[in-house]
């Protein structure tokens, strides 16, 4: 178990009459990604500006680290609030500053650095958020999803411990909302920070979530992960998943989990115990993509491998949904096995002589330093009982995954 970081207790806010959080009690554990989903109004931003310091609340008590932070002396409070980062909801850039100096600003003004160390960092942080070609700029000069990017790598700047994001993806299109959630999630292993975040990105926000908060009409409806979130029996939570049902994930335009999980009920509800199904888990290494090339890149991997399923598998009665930043999971209801590798055979060479091309083309111009990189797509068939959980098939299906398509490239160079 992660070690509790920070903790609400009967926390109570009020705006004139109207009660906003009222009595809420959640804990927030060190190194986990946090996210908190509600209806638009229903207190979520009110709730991070809590954890921050901005607002305190009428009654009940924040803790961090098990210590109420209302008791805390100047230095303590000080020490506390160096280690958080938020990054607002409408940005708060400076419309007076280019993009290097507002992402440099938190460093300037917190931070003894020198002007060669705070240079390397902003320029560190900018190129990662793909701002290189503004630099220079006014925000007013850029579009807003640009903007997003320039509040993202100020947050990301002075390496935090806490970082609060308050609807980080807005404005962005499903490339870029996802190139966001895996930037922080990156961020995140590499650095160790914990990750606090208010999100309407259902269902692409469950891909990186460790755990789930669900703020509803003032109070906690839910706090767990997201496979318990979709077992938990209650009217809240039911409204929410209902809602879900027709969200395709963006990225790839697969099922949502929850549409899959849906389908994948109803079309086995009749079978019985012997009766077959065949799966298929395809699965890409986007650390190590985004490692090497970025997580653009990474990620136009994520989007073809969709896109290519959904034109040869689905179309014969398959349904399909991306069940991790990584993993994509098909189920074949009416195919053999034998079938269904005929079927990833067919596929994984049109995928290798067409789709990764595209890859290639997309990447090159991101790599600063001549290297050569190889990308893996894997595949893995199973045969199961119609009864069996998914969790069991997708494990069953990793083991017997293999390598099906590869690209190997070189900057500047020719495809291999």
């Amino acid at each position: 178990m992660k070690n509790l970081l920070v903790e609400f207790r009967d926390v109570t806010k009020r705006f004139d009459s109207r009660v906003i959080l009222d009595q809420i009690n959640f804990k927030i554990y060190e190194g986990h990604i946090t996210t908190i989903i509600g209806k638009s109004g229903t207190g979520k931003s009110v709730l991070l500006k809590h954890i921050i310091g901005l607002l305190s609340p009428d009654e009940g008590t924040i803790l961090f680290r098990d210590k109420p932070i209302s008791e805390m002396k100047k230095k303590e409070w000080d020490t506390y609030r160096s280690q958080i980062s938020y990054m607002f909801q409408n940005n708060a850039l400076f419309d007076s500053m280019t993009v290097f100096d507002n992402v440099a600003l938190p460093l300037r003004q917190t931070t003894n650095l020198g002007k060669k160390e705070i240079e390397r960092k902003v320029k560190d942080r900018i190129e990662q958020t793909e701002l290189t070609e503004v630099t220079f700029k006014y925000p007013s000069e850029l579009s807003g999803g640009m903007q997003k990017r320039v509040a993202l790598a100020r947050a990301l700047v002075t390496d935090p411990k806490i970082v609060l994001f308050d609807e980080p993806t807005t404005g962005q299109d499903p490339i870029r909302k996802n190139v966001i959630l895996s930037m922080i999630a990156q961020y995140k292993k590499k650095f160790g920070f914990t990750a606090i975040i208010i999100s309407h990105e259902i269902p692409d926000i469950f891909f990186i979530s460790d755990r789930i908060l669900l703020l509803w009409e003032g109070k906690i409806g839910f706090q767990g992960t997201y496979e318990e979130v979709v077992k938990f029996d209650h009217p809240m939570v039911d409204e929410i998943l209902h809602s879900l049902e027709g969200f395709q994930d963006k990225l790839t335009g697969l099922l949502s989990k929850q549409m899959f999980r849906s389908r994948y009920a109803t079309t086995l509800s009749h079978g019985l115990a012997d009766t077959s199904i065949t799966a298929i888990l395809f699965s890409v290494e986007l650390d190590l993509i985004t490692e090497n090339i970025g997580p653009r890149a990474a990620l136009e991997v994520v989007k073809l491998l969709g896109e290519y399923i959904n034109k040869h598998l689905d179309a014969l009665g398959g349904f399909s949904t991306r069940q991790s930043r990584d993993h994509i999971l098909t189920i074949l209801p009416h195919a053999t096995r034998r079938e269904a590798q005929q079927l990833l055979d067919k596929f994984a060479k049109e995928l290798q002589e067409h789709a990764l091309f595209n890859i290639q083309a997309a990447t090159q111009a991101r790599i600063k330093v001549p290297q050569s990189f190889e990308i893996y797509v894997y595949a893995g068939v199973t045969e199961a009982k119609s009864i069996e959980a998914l969790e069991c098939i997708i494990q069953k299906a990793k083991s017997n995954q293999k390598i099906i398509a590869l690209i190997s490239a070189q900057a500047g160079g020719e495809k291999k």
